[in-house]
């Protein structure tokens, strides 16, 4: 059996292949192209060079979007990524009802994330309007908060899984070593936990990164980029320019706008991946 598996391993991979081919290959290449083109569809599309990527540039909303979601990354990164440790530190502790707060936690990352922008806005709306603060679409602040809230509800209780599984992979045999040393426990979890725990962070770290910034349906149901593209993200920022106006000329520069915004999130995610296994430890 296990020779003909050695033999015949290409064919059981061929299908996958051909599927990531057609399905990821393909787009990406002609979507590269694209960005150098002017076109309506993908048939007339007319070579224009590097046109495209000088107007998205120079672009000054694209620009503001880059820095609001550069913000809205950091801030969510940290608060995600704190909160879901803290949660799971407290959750890997034995006491009655520890399973059904993890499934309580984990519910928000099942909803989806037009449905979760819609709650959050019906929420947050409320809040406003019986403090007597302009309701989000006017109110770029509430809406950067609530975008952190938001992501915050979605993505603690995913992070904290996989936090829960790093801490239970290390060794009690440390723990109790630096217990009979004297260790506080305040002592213990930041000179033995999350030394042991590095690359379950890097993981997470590098899932909220990326998350944060690829961010689209919660930006749209939860603010649509209001008041007046203050509260718009990349993603959307793209969004807009691809399908919210007509002509060849916007189709050609959102195009050039996402191959923009794969490289930033490319390097952004290479950057955060060696600094975060730079402090790595080997166990």
């Amino acid at each position: 059996m296990e020779r003909s598996l050695r033999k015949y391993w290409p064919i059981f991979l061929l299908p996958t292949v051909i599927a990531f081919i057609i399905g990821f290959v393909v787009p990406f290449a002609e979507g590269l192209y694209l960005s150098f083109c002017q076109f309506t569809t993908v048939n007339n599309a007319k070579f224009i060079g590097i046109k495209n990527f000088i107007r998205a540039i120079s672009d000054a909303q694209f620009g503001a979007s880059f820095w609001f979601t550069l913000r809205f990354a950091i801030c969510s990164v940290l608060s995600i990524n704190i909160i879901a440790f803290i949660v799971a530190l407290w959750l890997t502790k034995k006491f009655a009802g520890n399973n059904f707060l993890r499934a309580v936690f984990f519910m928000p990352n099942l909803i989806g994330g037009i449905v979760l922008g819609y709650i959050w806005q019906i929420l947050i709306n409320c809040v406003l309007s019986i403090v007597g603060k302009p309701l989000l679409a006017l109110n770029s602040t509430a809406g950067f908060v609530g975008l952190i809230i938001l992501m915050c509800w979605q993505q603690i209780g995913y992070m904290m899984i996989i936090y829960i599984a790093g801490l239970n992979s290390v060794p009690d045999s440390l723990i109790e070593a630096s217990k009979i040393d004297g260790a506080t426990n305040l002592q213990t979890l930041f000179k033995v936990k999350i030394p042991m725990v590095m690359p379950t962070i890097t993981i997470c770290m590098f899932l909220t990164l990326t998350n944060s910034f690829k961010l689209f349906d919660q930006n749209l149901a939860l603010t649509g980029g209001d008041p007046n593209h203050q509260t718009e993200m990349l993603a959307l920022n793209i969004y807009n320019t691809f399908y919210a106006r007509a002509g060849a000329q916007w189709k050609g520069m959102g195009q050039a706008k996402a191959v923009i915004f794969f490289i930033i999130v490319i390097l952004m995610s290479f950057a955060q991946l060696k600094l975060s296994r730079d402090s790595e430890i080997q166990q």
